[in-house]
């Protein structure tokens, strides 16, 4: 077998090369097609949307699917995309010169402020269509607006903070019912709670976001053209009505942390991203002069929500001096910069522009591009045209960006859906791991992988790896389909082979122990493996044969055990002597025809737990098939050991009530050899019907006769009914014992008298004892005197018969008195009889005289 699979290495060699040849000419080492049937919509899908503004467009705000466009001097456009064909008009009812400066929709679409260049404020509910001026607003110009996210209804917006031009933080609340639309300003009230300072002095407030971290803590980011500042503070629970001037108040008199750098557009703004409708953000961009810089909010740490950041420089094509962005949207993996003429996409993984958009000049310049956080638009408006942009599956090349940056991970999750990239990544990360000398790693990721498996395997076989071979091959066979037999032949027998090798150099180091026994188990759970079972099974022959050319018995066993090849197994503990450990797996796994064929060298050694083990499998076993080992076994052993051959078949006979004639008739045997007692107390309890006896009778006289066993014999015969050859051998060891035979035949008086006669001659001529010979005519009534005389010898004196022959006469006289009573009663009958015939003739009437 090891031939084999040196000869299969050998041709790993030639595989390859063919393969090298065939990629020169265009074959792609992966089972994918890479080459894409249809094209690709692009992931920032532009649509113009076909609205032809009256006006100008001022400015525009989206949320919720609410859109508010201010067109012109005094129009307001409010728009429920859910029902495009419903606009709703609003005059702002100005008759000044003011113009709409800048526009705040929260995150419901109910509230939108409108910020004047006059430095007024106005307010708009959706529910109604007056516009109502913020009295308490007057005199600052808005900037930013940072909404309540967790107190805000669609009647009342809750603690919000408002950003000025002048630096000023101002707390604020708005709130409208039936009652106020007529009377009482919406703005509950307006108090200032921080001024933000640059070096130069206050600085425009650009950007205002509040947000909720864990236990109460509220996280407040701020930003001005060059500095973004974070104000981090608990709000008790149930004071959040309250706001938040108790987190500013901690800062009165120093500066919180902040992030300062030195270029400078003139303004900035931040991006966030949020994942799903009512959740955190989780990922932020703040675009100002040096760049972006782009990081996660991590709502854990104490001081700060920002993490991971860094900064990406603006493309090259992007002078501030000249060219400066104007707008920043983030989505889950890219920033879009607005520039004048056009859109770049960035992404946030590498900083590449991924894509760019170029508007027609006709549009007019770029004013503005806000996205609405609910649906995931993007929407971009010169003066006269308005754009929505489409995200579409925006992680579709997300796996190869993490991929080129060695993140495997987060590339095969972004790809587990499109198995041809999948399979890029996986080959990515297997060469990345083999040229890190991370081999484990990298077989693991090849085994995944469409690449060529010889290609593969040669790789590892020259980098001498074999360990992270033999990971490959358990990977790939893993992998590999119930159908493809062929395939999972040649690794199982090629992993076992590997295996086998590591294992026996791992063995001759005392250093390696750990590592021999950690293979070793690994070995055993590949062996044992069900996946594997069925091949290992039909290739059991080949695995032996590996196995064996190792000298690996211990694992031969193992497999053996697997394989459910208890005999092997069995053999194997008798070849090494280890017999109570044979007897241990046949008493195991109860396999009668394992009994029957190692029983016979089993007993030999370990006679006592062999019978026991035996009795314990109860009527499994057969017992005709273990008298062959029990013969082997009784002919060569001593007396006590033949005792268990005895109690087994006593087992047999009294608990199984087996009525077999070999296992009675062996038993006999051993009973007759060692137990002359039992054999004739089994004779005896075995009874004297011929039809319920269970042993050979012949077979038992001749055993009984061979061994001088003279009563078993006797008892015998007297089963056979030869009652003659059971008094003639009883003769010879107890008269007693032939009386109780010659009364056995009970119909046959001849025989009896027959048998009766044998003993008295015994007695008489045998044993000389006239009184014992008398005292058979007692027994039998059959005998008489005159029946015996004829043995007695001419010298025996008249005195020992005297009694006999007295009673016998007296007999005879009885006889004969009894006898010529008879003969009386018989004439007086005859004589009655005459004279009743005459008294009928005399009474008969006299014929008449004709």
């Amino acid at each position: 077998m090891a031939s084999i699979l040196d000869e299969y290495e050998d041709s790993l060699h030639r595989s390859v090369s063919v393969q090298q040849s065939r990629a020169s000419v265009g074959i792609p080492h992966s089972g994918y097609v890479n080459a894409r049937l249809e094209k690709e919509t692009p992931i920032f899908n532009k649509q113009r949307i076909d609205f032809a503004p009256p006006e100008k467009i001022n400015s525009l705000v989206v949320s919720s699917n609410q859109l508010c466009m201010s067109l012109g001097k005094d129009t307001l456009l409010r728009i429920d995309l859910g029902k495009p064909d419903e606009p709703n008009q609003v005059e702002l009812g100005r008759k000044d010169e003011a113009r709409v400066y800048k526009m705040f929709l929260d995150h419901t679409g109910s509230h939108l402020l409108i910020a004047l260049n006059t430095s007024e404020c106005l307010y708009l509910n959706r529910n109604v269509q007056k516009v109502r001026a913020l009295s308490r607003w007057k005199g600052h110009l808005i900037e930013s607006v940072g909404w309540n996210k967790f107190l805000g209804s669609e009647t009342n917006t809750g603690p919000i903070l408002v950003g000025t031009s002048q630096g000023q933080i101002y707390e604020a609340e708005i709130s409208v019912s039936e009652g106020s639309l007529f009377g009482t300003n919406p703005d509950q009230y307006f108090r200032q709670v921080y001024t933000l300072e640059e070096e130069s002095g206050p600085a425009p407030v650009c950007c205002l976001e509040i947000e909720r971290g864990i236990e109460g803590k509220f996280f407040i980011i701020a930003t001005t053209r060059k500095r973004l500042f974070q104000f981090v503070g608990k709000v008790p629970e149930g004071t959040e009505q309250q706001g938040f001037s108790s987190i500013f108040a901690v800062h009165a008199d120093h500066l919180p942390s902040f992030r300062e750098f030195p270029a400078n557009l003139g303004f900035s703004e931040i991006a966030f991203y949020t994942p799903k409708l009512r959740s955190n953000p989780r990922s932020f961009a703040w675009m100002m002069g040096n760049g972006v810089l782009y990081g996660t909010l991590d709502y854990s740490r104490p001081d700060s929500i920002l993490s991971d950041e860094r900064v990406w420089v603006y493309p090259p094509d992007i002078d501030i001096t000249v060219n400066k962005p104007i707008s920043i949207v983030l989505t889950q993996f890219h920033f879009l910069l607005l520039l004048s003429d056009r859109v770049k996409a960035v992404c946030t993984l590498n900083g590449q522009v991924v894509f760019q958009d170029l508007f027609l000049e006709k549009f007019g310049t770029l004013t503005r591009m806000i996205k609405d956080p609910t649906v995931q638009q993007i929407w971009i408006h010169t003066e006269k045209v308005v754009f929505r942009y489409h995200v579409q599956r925006e992680s579709r090349d997300v796996w190869k960006m993490y991929m080129n940056m060695n993140k495997f991970d987060l590339a095969k999750e972004y790809c587990k859906d499109r198995p041809e990239c999948l399979d890029i990544v996986l080959a990515k990360e297997a060469e990345h791991c083999f040229q890190n000398k991370r081999y484990l790693d990298s077989a693991k990721c090849y085994a995944l992988t469409q690449n060529y498996f010889e290609e593969i395997a040669l790789k590892f076989i020259e980098a001498k790896q074999e360990e992270a071979l033999m990971e490959f091959l358990i990977k790939k066979l893993s992998n590999l389909k119930p159908s493809e037999k062929t395939q999972t032949t040649l690794l199982t027998t090629w992993l076992t082979e590997l295996y086998l090798n590591w294992l026996g150099i791992l063995q001759g180091d005392p250093s390696q122990q750990n590592l021999y026994l950690d293979t070793r188990e690994k070995f055993r759970t590949f062996l044992s493996s069900p996946k594997n079972k069925d091949c290992l099974f039909n290739n059991r022959a080949s695995i032996y044969e590996l196995l064996a050319s190792h000298g690996d018995t211990e694992h031969m066993v193992y497999f053996a055990v697997i394989m459910q090849d208890y005999e092997r197994v069995v053999a194997h503990h008798c070849q090494h002597d280890e017999y109570d450990e044979a007897l241990n797996v046949l008493s195991r796994h109860r396999d009668e025809k394992l009994f029957y064929k190692f029983s016979p060298v089993l007993i030999q050694h370990i006679p006592k737990k062999v019978v026991d083990a035996w009795i314990s499998m109860g009527s499994r076993l057969d017992a005709r098939n273990l008298i062959p080992a029990l013969v082997n076994y009784s002919q060569s052993a001593s007396t006590q050991q033949i005792n268990e051959a005895i109690r087994y078949m006593e087992f047999c006979v009294y608990q199984l009530e087996e009525t077999q004639q070999a296992i009675h008739n062996y038993l006999l045997s051993l009973y007759a050899l060692c137990r002359p007692d039992s054999l004739l107390s089994y004779l005896e309890q075995a009874g004297t019907n011929p039809n319920r006896i269970h042993y050979d009778l012949k077979y038992a006289l001749r055993l009984c006769a061979e061994h001088g066993h003279h009563r078993a014999c006797v008892h015998v015969y007297k089963v056979m009914e030869l009652y003659e050859e059971a008094v003639d051998l009883a003769l010879q060891v107890d008269v007693d014992l032939a009386k109780s035979c010659a009364d056995l035949p009970e119909d046959d008086e001849e025989l009896r008298k027959k048998l009766w006669l044998k003993i008295a001659r015994h007695v008489v001529q045998e044993e000389k004892d006239v009184k014992k010979a008398m005292a058979c005519l007692s027994s039998c009534a059959l005998l008489k005197i005159e029946d015996v005389l004829p043995f007695f010898p001419d010298f025996v004196t008249i005195d020992h018969f005297k009694e006999a022959i007295c009673n016998s006469l007296e007999d005879y006289n009885k006889h004969i008195e009894e006898l010529k009573r008879e003969m009386e009663e018989a004439t007086q009958s005859a004589k009655r009889i005459r004279e009743d015939i005459q008294e009928m003739r005399n009474n008969l009437p006299k014929p008449s005289c004709l």
